[in-house]
């Protein structure tokens, strides 16, 4: 498989699952923008990309800032090709204590960071009329609602409509736009997750981590590199006969 010559552009990558798709990605041959908040990290995620490389720093949640930056990794890299729309925060919370300004901030990040990015994805390559692809992060929370993760949920449901509704609007020009759905990923960001169980339920730090890790069918946890295999698989034209889905890749954990 080569995929030389073509561009993508991975939010959220300078740590975790976002970090693993740019690495698997630049592997496969294609030059990777990492885009994130923090610099610093970005900084340092470049520097284990072999390939060519540009770093952005991007918050998501500014729609001018996401046409922005897609634009400056075609200038910067010389095309653009696939948006991998990575960027996500979690919340655990019970529904009934779920704040307005709690749910606003994860709504932008996970909704409208998504939707920001397709719309900028898709403008891009209508304007150079070209192809191209479009995968987002969704989650096995895109198919079951779990308790203590309402507005986590609510907002996974949505990027899950969003890529159906995307996937036959974009049809015709030949973009596709399809999901990646983990299960229970080996991050930081499942750290804080299970931290914050045990402080609202009283549960002791790691056993919620274990009690999801022991319902997988496969015996482990999903690593990000794990993750980065399918994304792979959606980033490049072997799928690309492939639109509209979200993909579960969860060791066996949710069967839908």
């Amino acid at each position: 498989m080569t995929t030389d010559n073509r561009v993508a552009l991975v939010t959220g990558a300078a740590r975790g699952i976002g970090l693993a798709i740019a690495q698997r990605l630049s592997r496969d041959g294609l030059a990777v923008a990492l885009a994130d908040l923090d610099q610093d990290a970005l900084d340092r995620a470049a520097a284990t990309i072999d390939g060519p490389v540009a770093t952005i720093r991007l918050d998501v949640t500014d729609r001018a800032a996401v046409i922005d930056a897609v634009a400056r990794t075609e200038a910067d890299l010389g095309g653009f090709d696939v948006m991998i729309n990575n960027a996500g925060i979690a919340q655990v919370q019970p529904i009934a204590d779920i704040t307005e300004a709690e749910m606003d901030r994860i709504h932008a990040v996970n909704v409208k960071g998504v939707l920001w990015g397709i719309q900028a994805a898709a403008a891009q390559f209508k304007a150079k009329g070209r192809t191209g692809k479009i995968v987002s992060a969704a989650s096995i929370a895109a198919h079951e609602g779990y308790a203590m993760l309402g507005a986590y949920c609510g907002t996974k449901f949505a990027v899950r409509a969003l890529t159906q509704v995307a996937a036959k609007e974009f049809a015709a020009q030949g973009i596709t736009v399809n999901a990646y759905c983990p299960g229970v990923v080996g991050t930081d960001m499942w750290t804080q997750i299970d931290a914050r169980f045990a402080e609202v339920t009283g549960a002791k730090v790691g056993e919620t981590f274990d009690a999801f890790v022991g319902g997988i069918a496969l015996g482990r946890s999903q690593t990000a590199e794990d993750v980065a295999r399918l994304v792979s698989y959606l980033a490049i034209p072997d799928s690309d006969y492939m639109t509209g889905q979200c993909v579960i890749m969860d060791g066996g954990l949710v069967y839908r």
